[in-house]
């Protein structure tokens, strides 16, 4: 702060703490002199309580950088005020002055400058707010007119006892405007309110005291019982020198609409306006059995009719604000209960530790990104209204189901110990599992459930939360469904989250390596197609085989970005082989979730197209889960694929449950036999019978057959016999990088070994 800027604080600290100084002598004046008249009191001192207030008010028009009409309108009623003071004061100590007087048009102006500050006061502060908010304010303004009315009645008798006259019209202004400003200050505190540190209390509490005091001085006057010098003058000057300390804060105040204001707020307005309505039907009541001023009746009249106006709309406000509590406790998209409802109502349920049981259920989709990435949002959206429909049709009376978020829901069973959840768990896993449709698509969902028990795994909703969170987790790894949280789940838990946090890192940092495991021909021997294996070259533990991280790609959402790598690696390799001479096709393994990405055969064209690839350069291998999934689907994508040159494997060929139709329906050129079934084959007639129907089926059918596991001579022999097209093993080689597969290649040319396999 500058200099010149701290002198002007300094003389605003001077200027206010002079006012409260004079403000608080007076007061100990009057008191002091218990009634009689003293000079130096009820002329210096009650002088400068009325000229300070103005000195101060025109120094914060100097100041004022917002709100400066209603500072300069207070500061010019301040002024006037105190110059009718400087009239009137010096006159009543020694004589009554006449009536009506050069002082009188001082305070009158007071007054309308005040009315008229008040009214763009809470004109900037109400802008735009609705019809209800003006109501309120009509209503609380007339009530406190029709009261005021009452009260000033013998005032305003007696000031129209004689013949019309100017004086006759300012005895009757006073109480009227007296009338006014308290109205208008009611209106203000059943519109704007208050809050904590807002300053308008200042100013309300001053016109508050400023007109109480008008009012008894008239009331005194009319019985003749006012006498100058006593506590009733000081309570002007405090009033004034209140609405002096709101005028020189007000720039430094921010401007809030009735709408942001807290619920306390809006709560405490309108029970003033009821209290203002109940006034005004008092006011009413009264005049049926005693008289009444018309102008008291009138506005009673009024207030009654601006509150049945009101009634039809507070009406509307109660309904909207019942949507308004139902909507903040319930999820938009499936109507269920949120995590907001949740809170309150375990807070509510989980009181007792010592005699309550509950169990938390916390479940989350598996593949849900998919459906959101395959199908869009919409689809998404409308398997989870499914999904919450057909979770609440497995609930029982008492358990609160909600939606937590995205694909997340959670259950809260009352009364429930571990052996209940395990059997609500399964119930629910057993419900999802049932194919949904969405826009004619059959949509296969599973879900991954955790659950944590109250109190034995934790006292409140977080820790339970938390607990169940690592269930569901431990759950998705598993693939069992549903998991119990236990005590070294947490360590898990931990290890599992580091873990994916190294699996993003892996995907842009190339720790993702391919191992390629050739495809023998047979019976010639000679090598045209090779798999290629995902290995992450972790940087402290070294190499690790897929079966240790998918899993985990899959559950963290990870796998789209996992096949782009793997993809790319192979095509670069692919490419490099073909430079050097090597036709060779790379077959890549596709999990159900990649294959129902609808952009995959356009982005695999591109990248066959950027590399200039021939057509059949690439395979993949799928399983028969996707093709069960959702037959329409996959003959969509496969068909793109194969416009794009791709060919198509069927991996794990006969594990599956399923109908044998797909094959005749879908374009796939291979199909792979599982090791579960060449192993045996050797010494187990059924077992090789069962290998030698599913050779002819594959020929039938127009396809290749390859054989995967082989693991011995005999079985090589074997498959040579029955007609195999391909074998792929261990017996032959193992899965290796591309630059010792080179080798292989190699050395399987060079001693022209190309009818009997090389043991690598």
């Amino acid at each position: 702060m500058g200099d010149e800027a701290m002198m002007r604080a300094r003389v605003d600290a001077v200027l206010v703490w002079t006012m409260g100084l004079c403000a608080a002598a007076y007061l100990g004046g009057v008191v002091w002199q218990g009634g009689e008249s003293h000079p130096a009191v009820d002329l210096w001192l009650s002088l400068s309580t009325s000229w300070s207030p103005a000195v101060v008010c025109w120094l914060a028009v100097a100041r004022a950088v917002s709100r400066r009409r209603e500072v300069l309108l207070a500061a010019l009623a301040m002024t006037f005020l105190a110059v009718g003071d400087t009239y009137y004061v010096p006159l009543t100590s020694d004589w009554s002055p006449s009536f009506p007087n050069p002082g009188d048009l001082g305070y009158m102006l007071f007054y309308l400058l005040m009315l008229v500050m008040l009214v763009l006061l809470v004109r900037r502060d109400v802008r735009g707010q609705s019809r209800s908010v003006w109501l309120d304010c009509a209503v609380g303004s007339l009530g406190a007119a029709a009261v005021l009315a009452v009260v000033l009645n013998p005032v305003m008798a007696s000031a129209l006892a004689g013949s019309w006259s100017l004086a006759t019209a300012v005895a009757v202004a006073y109480p009227l405007m007296d009338m006014f400003l308290m109205a208008a200050v009611t209106g203000i505190v059943v519109v704007r309110g208050f809050r904590g540190g807002d300053r308008l209390v200042v100013l309300v509490l001053g016109l508050m005291l400023y007109t109480l005091a008008d009012i008894v001085y008239a009331l005194q006057v009319t019985t003749d019982a006012y006498m100058l010098g006593t506590p009733l003058d000081a309570l002007w000057a405090i009033g004034i020198a209140l609405i002096a300390l709101y005028v020189h804060g007000s720039e430094h105040r921010t401007v809030s609409k009735v709408s942001d204001l807290p619920a306390p707020t809006r709560a405490a307005a309108l029970i003033m306006s009821g209290l203002a309505t109940l006034a005004g039907l008092g006011v009413l009541v009264m005049g049926t059995r005693t008289y009444m001023s018309s102008l008291a009746v009138v506005l009673a009249g009024a207030t009654v009719f601006a509150a049945a106006a009101r009634t039809p709309v507070a009406f509307r406000q109660i309904l909207r604000m019942a949507d308004l509590r139902r909507q903040a406790t319930s999820d938009h998209l499936t109507g269920l209960p949120n995590r907001r409802a949740l809170y309150a109502q375990a807070g509510a349920r989980m009181g007792d530790p010592v005699s309550e049981r509950h169990a938390l259920l916390l479940m989350d989709l598996d593949r849900f990104k998919e459906v959101n990435d395959s199908l869009g949002h919409q689809a998404g959206d409308r398997l989870l209204i499914q999904v919450g429909g057909r979770l609440s049709e497995q609930l029982r009376s008492g358990d609160l189901l909600v939606r937590l978020g995205g694909d997340e829901f959670a259950l809260l069973l009352d009364g429930a110990g571990a052996e209940q959840a395990t059997a609500v768990a399964a119930k629910l896993c057993a419900a999802l599992a049932e194919p949904f449709a969405l826009d004619d698509v059959a949509v296969h969902s599973a879900v991954s459930i955790g659950f944590a028990l109250f109190p034995g795994d934790g006292h409140d909703l977080d820790t339970l939360l938390r607990k169940a969170d690592v269930a569901m987790y431990k759950a998705k790894a598993s693939g069992d469904g549903f998991h119990a949280y236990g005590g070294g789940d947490d360590t898990d838990f931990t290890t599992q989250l580091r873990t994916v946090d190294e699996l993003r890192a892996a995907l842009t940092t190339g720790q993702f390596v391919l191992h390629y495991q050739p495809k023998i021909n047979l019976p010639a021997g000679d090598v045209h197609d090779v798999e290629a294996l995902v290995r992450w070259n972790h940087p402290t533990r070294g190499l690790l085989y897929s079966d240790a991280f998918l899993t985990l790609v899959e559950e963290a959402g990870l796998m789209r970005a996992l096949t782009r790598v793997v993809l790319h690696i192979a095509l670069d390799q692919a490419a490099v082989w073909l430079a050097e001479g090597r036709n060779l096709t790379v077959a890549v393994n596709l999990s159900a979730s990649s294959m129902i990405d609808t952009d995959l055969p356009d982005e695999v064209a591109a990248m066959l197209i950027a590399r200039h690839l021939p057509p059949g350069v690439l395979k993949f291998e799928i399983t028969e889960e996707f093709l069960m999934a959702d037959r329409d689907r996959a003959r969509d994508i496969l068909t793109r694929l194969r416009l794009h040159g791709v060919q198509i494997s069927i991996d794990d060929f006969g594990t599956g449950y399923s109908s044998l139709s797909y094959l005749r329906d879908l374009p796939i050129d291979e199909l792979k036999l599982d090791r579960s079934f060449v192993t045996p084959m050797v010494d187990d007639a059924r077992a090789a019978a069962l290998v030698a129907s599913t050779i002819g089926l594959a020929h039938s059918l127009g396809m290749r057959m390859v054989a995967e596991g082989v693991e011995s001579a005999g079985a090589y022999d074997e498959l040579v016999a029955l007609g195999c097209d391909q074998a792929q093993g261990y017996h032959m080689s193992r899965p290796v990088p591309a630059d010792e597969l080179s080798v292989w290649l190699n050395a399987r040319g060079a001693i022209g070994e190309l009818t009997a396999p090389a043991r690598f």
